[in-house]
């Protein structure tokens, strides 16, 4: 928490993703078994091939799914805590099964092969890592549009809420009427610390 506060300007103001920056530092230790760039463990970052670039980043996907979501959890104790926490919008999307599984079950994401639903896939594998960065797309999509239907500003209805109030609820629902038990519509080999 200090950690945070230290990273806030001289009016108590704190970024959104000085937030996740924080949280990335802090917890880069857990990773030590994944992609690392120039010493770095990166986390939650995979490789893709259709991601080019001519850099060191060449087919990298960060989605930072759990860091993401402990930095919107922050969010309401900082501002309790009288720092205002501002750029809402410049964290993600959270790339997990309610939020991709609405965008399969609803058929906007679909398998090549619809027999890959029915198999265990690594969460470096490039199938996992393309449904998770679409998602994140389409929430960014997604977002001026519920914003556009309901007549209210970014202010007024960050990310952060679109997804609590309407793709997560909405991911539940679309899950329960499609699986028994409500699960993801991918089964992802996990060791925790990505979904």
């Amino acid at each position: 928490f200090d950690a945070m506060v230290d990273r806030a300007d001289d009016r108590d103001r704190l970024p959104a993703p000085v937030i996740l920056e924080v949280l990335l530092e802090a917890l880069g230790p857990i990773w030590r078994d994944r992609l690392s760039l120039g010493g770095v463990d990166l986390g939650d970052c995979w490789k893709h091939p259709a991601i080019r670039r001519d850099d060191a980043t060449d087919g990298l996907v960060p989605i930072h799914k759990l860091s993401q979501w402990l930095s919107y959890s922050l969010v309401e104790p900082l501002q309790t805590a009288g720092v205002e926490v501002t750029d809402l919008d410049g964290l993600t999307g959270l790339a997990e099964y309610r939020n991709g599984g609405l965008f399969m079950d609803l058929g906007v994401l679909t398998l090549k092969d619809p027999a890959d639903a029915a198999k265990p896939w690594p969460a470096a594998d490039p199938l996992v890592v393309g449904w998770r960065a679409m998602t994140v797309a389409l929430l960014d999509k997604i977002a001026p549009l519920v914003r556009a239907e309901l007549g209210v500003t970014a202010e007024a209805m960050p990310l952060a809420s679109v997804l609590e109030g309407g793709t997560w609820a909405a991911g539940r629902r679309a899950a329960a009427e499609r699986r028994p038990g409500g699960g993801p519509p991918l089964t992802i080999l996990s060791d925790g610390t990505v979904f």
